[in-house]
């Protein structure tokens, strides 16, 4: 090629060479009407060059004491532009496709991402195909784009460190989903996804760095994972959400009611088929009798007894907790165990605790007992496992989900702010409040 490079800037300072034949004394060399910035005979058959200021396609032309002769032909470059198609961020590891759109780009010699040089595609003379370079810490860094036109500048990338998870409130919620979730972490501000389990929440919003908020997509009963994805990558907190069964009352043999009671969820029965005294007792919810839906209530209450009873216990207990105040953890009664009074359940703060009752043997409460939730605690986080049967004394205000192996007696005036689920017998219901706590 008689002038190599052909192309350069607009604003000249380009080093170019001539070949050709008869350089000997040349005086003058001309890029249209300019002369070069300066040039230098290093042979008969080249000279060396450097571009003057210009624009457009312009003939080189090269004066010697022999005449004046065109050489060839050189191409001035506008300076390139572009900008980055969204997302303008991505992982330390780098790796991820950038696109940058712009013009003048055809001729891309360098891309880099502040001191680091990327791999890249010319694609057209409007766009490019980049792979980011890896960086040592997060934070913006320019790209700059350097084409035989010039060197653009301008715009920042921003390297994030990776997702980290620290909890879910509240953990648990119906497997039907619809709950609204706060999510705590770290470096969300990049978020891209949300799963429960590998399913999609139904919505999501960034409320900041630290914090997201979801609406849970209906699950499988019991415990999830929770995965966050970000431009800089995904988090997992194994089991970190649970989903919980929709019943508020549901007997293994029969459910009976005397009296107006109000059941705030599902009433069912499996493997049973009787459920009676609906009405008077009204249900805010649905009624199954050995559906589809009861047998997979019955098939998840055991699921949910078994694994919570194979809990190691963090201590013993026995005789009656009334007066008494414990914090979350698995306690365990060999035999049976009785409430007078009130038994107090402190949550220290954290709305997550939870408390695993392992009773042997049967549970009876006394008149007007009750538990008091403080400090956080809240019913959906409470289980009592019943080794046998339960019986709830008149008036009694308990608080938890009630999984008994045979049967519960709910005497008159008793509320239950949880579940009453009885595996193999009967429900026997007297004018009770029931709500499903979520």
């Amino acid at each position: 090629m008689p002038v190599a490079p052909n192309q350069g800037s607009t604003g000249g300072g380009d080093a170019v060479t001539l070949t050709g034949s008869h350089f000997t004394g040349t005086t003058s060399v001309r890029y249209g009407s300019r002369q070069a910035a300066s040039f230098t005979v290093v042979s008969d058959t080249t000279t060396t060059t450097i571009t003057p200021s210009g624009g457009g396609a312009v003939p080189v032309s090269v004066t010697t004491p022999g005449g004046t002769g065109v050489v060839g032909t050189f191409y001035y470059l506008p300076p390139p532009s572009f900008r980055l198609v969204p997302p303008p961020a991505g992982p330390l590891a780098g790796g991820n496709t950038v696109i940058l759109t712009g013009m003048g780009l055809y001729t891309t010699s360098e891309v880099r991402f502040g001191t680091q040089a990327a791999v890249f595609t010319v694609d057209s003379d409007g766009q490019l195909t980049v792979t980011a370079p890896a960086a040592a810490s997060a934070g913006p860094v320019g790209v700059t784009v350097t084409t035989r036109g010039g060197i653009a500048s301008g715009i920042t990338y921003t390297y994030l460190d990776a997702p980290s998870l620290t909890v879910v409130t509240l953990d648990s919620g119906p497997v039907d989903g619809g709950d609204l979730v706060v999510i705590t972490g770290t470096a969300f501000s990049y978020t891209t996804g949300v799963t429960f389990g590998g399913t999609p929440v139904l919505s999501y919003r960034i409320a900041s760095d630290t914090e997201i908020d979801a609406v849970v997509p209906a699950g499988t009963l019991g415990p999830a994972d929770v995965s966050v994805t970000t431009l800089g990558g995904t988090t997992t907190a194994p089991d970190a959400y649970t989903y919980l069964g929709r019943f508020a009352v549901l007997g293994g043999e029969s459910v009976t009611n005397t009296g107006p009671s109000s059941l705030t969820g599902d009433l069912g029965v499996s493997p049973g088929v009787s459920i009676t005294g609906f009405p008077p007792g009204q249900v805010n919810g649905t009624i199954h009798a050995s559906d589809a839906d009861a047998v997979q209530g019955h098939a998840d209450l055991i699921a949910t007894y078994d694994n919570a009873v194979a809990q190691i216990p963090d201590a013993s207990i026995s005789g009656d907790l009334g007066g008494q105040t414990l914090t979350p953890g698995v306690y365990n009664a060999a035999s049976s165990i009785g409430l007078s009074g009130t038994l107090t359940l402190d949550a220290e703060g954290d709305r997550n605790a939870r408390w695993i009752f392992q009773i042997g043997s049967t549970l009876t409460t006394a008149t007007a007992s009750g538990v008091l939730l403080t400090n956080g605690a809240t019913a959906r986080n409470v289980l009592w496992l019943i080794g046998s049967s339960a019986t709830l004394g008149t008036d009694t205000a308990l608080a938890g989900r009630v999984l008994a192996q045979v049967s519960i007696t709910v005497n008159a005036g008793v509320t239950v702010n949880g579940q009453t689920l009885a595996r193999d017998g009967s429900v026997t219901l007297d004018t009770n409040s029931i709500t499903r706590p979520w």
